[in-house]
């Protein structure tokens, strides 16, 4: 199971087209929908063989790319990851360096939380796992 850039070890993953980084699938809408460019499906479809187990920082960077391109730079991320099981917490220092890296910005910058859904839901049910982001940026 692959969130935030790192590969967790446990009995269940996220199925998707590339390696179903959820975390990393909402910083990426988050930054494209700031700049008003749509959404991950539009830029990085899973119709296309191009992105067929891409990994997910790859998509990360070339997002980051398309937000210098429109000449913003990110100021900063907030990202809360919905799930039952596994806990992240132990990994969340790893993931924000991860990801501060790859958008270029200082791990103090970004914010990664967890929650659950008290066994309520399909998510509850550990049947899958979401995930929010909130990018701020700032005309450069």
């Amino acid at each position: 199971m692959w969130i935030g850039g790192v590969k967790l070890s446990h009995h269940k993953g996220a199925l998707g087209h590339s390696d179903a980084d959820v975390l990393i699938h909402a910083i990426c809408d988050a930054l494209l929908g700031a700049l008003c460019l749509g959404d991950i499906g539009i830029h990085f479809p899973n119709t296309s063989k191009e992105f067929k187990n891409i990994d997910s920082k790859i998509i990360l960077k070339r997002t980051v790319d398309l937000t210098r391109k429109e000449n913003y730079k990110v100021i900063n991320i907030d990202c809360t990851v919905c799930l039952e099981d596994p806990k992240i917490k132990p990994y969340t220092e790893e993931m924000r360096r991860i990801i501060a890296e790859i958008i270029d910005i200082t791990i103090h910058d970004i914010s990664i939380k967890a929650t659950t859904t008290e066994k309520m839901g399909f998510i509850g049910r550990e049947e899958g796992i979401a995930a929010y982001a909130v990018a701020l940026l700032q005309k450069i």
